[in-house]
């Protein structure tokens, strides 16, 4: 008696259903479905309509943007045989012959993919130059895809490079790097480079919509703005943030949600900070970043954060487009600084922010660092606009209010401005031509003190304007660099000329021919020829010409 019989079969356990990935899912299957590579596109399509097709190419770019997809979209286009079995190379792909769907699915024995990451030797090229010799099995041609082959060690390039030269008329090579610098220049000079672009933000925007609506999932266009920004121009790293978006989402995906996942929600807590900064309170402000600490933020990403808030407000200020990776408020809050702060203030602000993430990034503990570079920020933004300063000094003006210390450093409104007295408007000139000199060494300027001196003569000297004749060769620019150094020493603006002639000797030359003088009347007087005249040898060593 058997047992069991006329009992129901156990039910079978169901088996899970894969989910796939939107950058899987929608990975292009044909050459208009590649978005931001037109340029590429056109290249192919003329070289396959002439019959002009490289033996070998090789794709460069930045993750995401399609390299490996590209390679084998070229695959398609190559081995494509239409609907009918009897087409030749195209750059339209039917996607419905045995050889388009082979490849298609990975299952093609003609196209061989090889990641380079895990096939670094010699002997895994060896591989492909023994096996390229035969003819290809049902395609067209045989296809060789090696993907990051930048990873290859230098005894495997060299092993591929004979082979890569002169490939047998049924193979092609297709590579694909993200560091295009480390693949050897041998390798480059016999293959055809394309190098992909970085997608923008307005396709990508545009390509998740329609992802999303084919998904039938309600996105923003906000929320696929920041997903598009946050892809930096890769679309395999957009469809991930968007596949995490829909999953963190409920029915709709939104922007503030976006944010949210993306971790840019806290930027509330750094434009505190920056409030924080700017009232130049920094007992308030310590408190803020000993609570950051607690929470476990990362000091560099604090200084970077408000960077990045120093950023948007000078957009802002230069009426750049808003930064969609922003909120409304955080725009509406970044165009009221801008028209609060001036320029000075604000470059000032990011050469000091810029100093402190370097000190944060560098010092034993980052945590005090960060607290000392926000400190000097207090002290930085508590000082008054140096144009506006300038200014007052000039016209007479009360000084701009300055942040006082107390009060944890929060401007003093009941505070007395200072009034300034008018500076006088005439600076003290020189007197005469040695006084200009005499003011020139004073100020520390020898080399030209002395060039005049020696070298120049005097055409003409009213201050401030001062016209001279070369008696020797001077520099070039000699004449606009000595009127930079005489309004230093003089606060004056000059101006220098330099002529042809009409000037005196210069005052080298007048002071030898006064030491001539001097001595032929010394050597003239009765008393001295007497004495020379008994005594022949006598010379004359020096004159004394004080009194004279």
């Amino acid at each position: 008696m058997t047992m069991g019989l006329g009992l129901d079969e156990p039910e079978q356990p169901q088996q899970p259903k894969v989910y796939q990935v939107l950058a899987r899912k929608y990975r292009p299957q044909t050459f208009d479905e590649l978005i931001g590579q037109d340029a590429m596109v056109q290249t192919l399509a003329n070289a396959i309509e002439r019959d002009r097709i490289a033996h070998a190419f090789i794709m460069t770019g930045v993750r995401g943007v399609g390299k490996t997809t590209t390679a084998r979209l070229i695959a398609k286009a190559l081995n494509c045989i239409g609907p009918d079995g009897q087409g030749g190379p195209t750059i339209t792909p039917c996607g419905q012959c045995e050889p388009c769907q082979a490849i298609a699915e990975g299952r093609h024995i003609d196209v061989v993919e090889m990641d380079a990451a895990s096939h670094t030797g010699v002997d895994d090229v060896r591989e492909i130059i023994e096996a390229v010799r035969y003819a290809s099995v049902s395609a067209r041609y045989k296809i060789y895809i090696i993907d990051e082959v930048h990873m290859l060690s230098k005894s495997a390039f060299n092993a591929l490079l004979k082979t890569l030269e002169e490939p047998p008329p049924h193979v092609k090579f297709i590579f694909a790097t993200t560091e295009i610098d480390k693949v050897p220049v041998t390798v480059l000079s016999r293959t055809q480079r394309f190098d992909l672009r970085r997608i923008s933000a307005e396709q990508l925007q545009n390509h998740f919509a329609k992802i999303a609506k084919a998904e039938g999932v309600q996105a923003e266009d906000e929320a696929l703005a920041v997903i598009a920004r946050a892809a930096e121009g890769s679309a395999r790293d957009g469809l991930s943030l968007l596949d995490q978006a829909i999953a963190h989402g409920e029915d709709t995906v939104t922007g503030d949600a976006v944010r949210k996942m993306l971790g840019l929600a806290d930027r509330g807590r750094i434009q505190r900070l920056l409030d924080v900064v700017l009232k130049g309170d920094a007992g308030k402000l310590l408190a803020e970043l000993d609570e950051a600490h607690q929470l476990g933020i990362d000091p560099s990403a604090v200084m970077r954060g408000l960077m990045e808030s120093a950023h948007t407000i000078s957009r802002a200020k230069a009426g750049g487009a808003g930064d969609v990776m922003r909120s409304e408020e955080e725009r509406a809050n970044a165009a009221a600084h801008a028209e609060k702060l001036g320029w000075p203030q604000l470059h000032r602000l990011w050469q000091l922010m810029l100093k402190g993430l370097s000190d944060v990034q560098i010092a034993p503990d980052p945590r005090e660092a960060l607290d000392m570079a926000l400190l000097r920020l207090v002290h930085a933004a508590g000082m008054p606009d140096p144009g506006a300063v300038i200014d007052a000094l000039k016209n007479g003006k009360p000084l701009p209010a300055v942040a006082a210390a107390k009060n944890g450093g929060a401007p003093t409104p009941e505070a007395p401005q200072a009034q300034v007295e008018p500076t006088p408007a005439e600076p003290q000139m020189p007197a005469d031509f040695p006084g200009f000199i005499k003011a020139l060494e004073d100020a520390g300027n020898m080399a030209r003190a002395i060039e005049l001196h020696d070298k120049v003569g005097l055409v003409s000297y009213e201050p401030p304007k001062l016209v001279l004749q070369p008696k020797a060769p001077l520099d070039q620019d000699f004449a606009r660099d000595l009127a930079t150094k005489a309004k230093d020493a003089t606060g004056a603006a000059w101006v220098i000329e330099l002529a042809q002639s009409g000037g005196d000797a210069s005052l080298r030359e007048q002071e030898q021919m006064a030491e001539a003088q001097a001595r032929d009347a010394v050597l003239n007087d009765p008393m001295v020829k007497a004495v020379t005249d008994a005594f022949p040898d006598a010379e004359l060593e020096t004159v004394n010409q004080k009194g004279a």
